[in-house]
């Protein structure tokens, strides 16, 4: 199965047409730390993780991984753990996965600048729960609740994810 995203803001799997969020600043092919821009390509799923405190159960083929308060991820590209999920409390700068808004509660994590991680070329790029309005994100793909769970419910370790460019 290939899921698409469309530059325009939307999904595209099977029959499903599901509006999204994207980086603030469009898609490029020319992704860099903190340009918030959602990096063009073709990605793979790696593994969901999710808030256990907040989703009762899924259903999905991937590997799924619960999170509690001390798990985060290395954003600091001058950091070895750099785009590598990490314990907290960490010395250089990352992302709290265990967040007040439930934006984190179900995180897809792609396979984006990882085998093997090149320093300043972005970071923890997911796909995970929108906030109410799809405000853009810093990256990230973002979609409703309801229809990410769809999605890891219908995804398999086979599909792709392609991601539209638009710069």
């Amino acid at each position: 199965m290939k899921i698409k995203i469309r530059k325009n803001g939307y999904v595209i799997f099977g029959v499903h047409v599901l509006k999204c969020a994207i980086g603030k600043n469009g898609t490029t092919q020319f992704k860099k730390e903190g340009d918030q821009a959602t990096p063009a390509g073709k990605f793979k799923i790696k593994k969901i993780l999710y808030r256990p405190d907040r989703i009762d159960s899924l259903k999905t083929q991937l590997p799924i991984q619960k999170i509690n308060p001390n798990v985060g991820w290395c954003d600091d590209p001058k950091d070895k753990a750099y785009n590598r999920e990490i314990s907290l409390p960490h010395k250089a700068s990352y992302e709290v996965l265990w967040r007040k808004d439930n934006i984190y509660d179900l995180v897809l994590v792609t396979n984006y600048n990882c085998n093997p991680v090149k320093s300043k070329k972005g970071s923890a790029i997911f796909i995970h729960i929108a906030k109410n309005n799809f405000k853009p994100t810093d990256g990230c793909i973002a979609l409703r609740k309801e229809k990410l769970m769809m999605l890891i419910s219908k995804i398999k370790k086979q599909s792709w994810v392609i991601i539209e460019n638009s710069s």
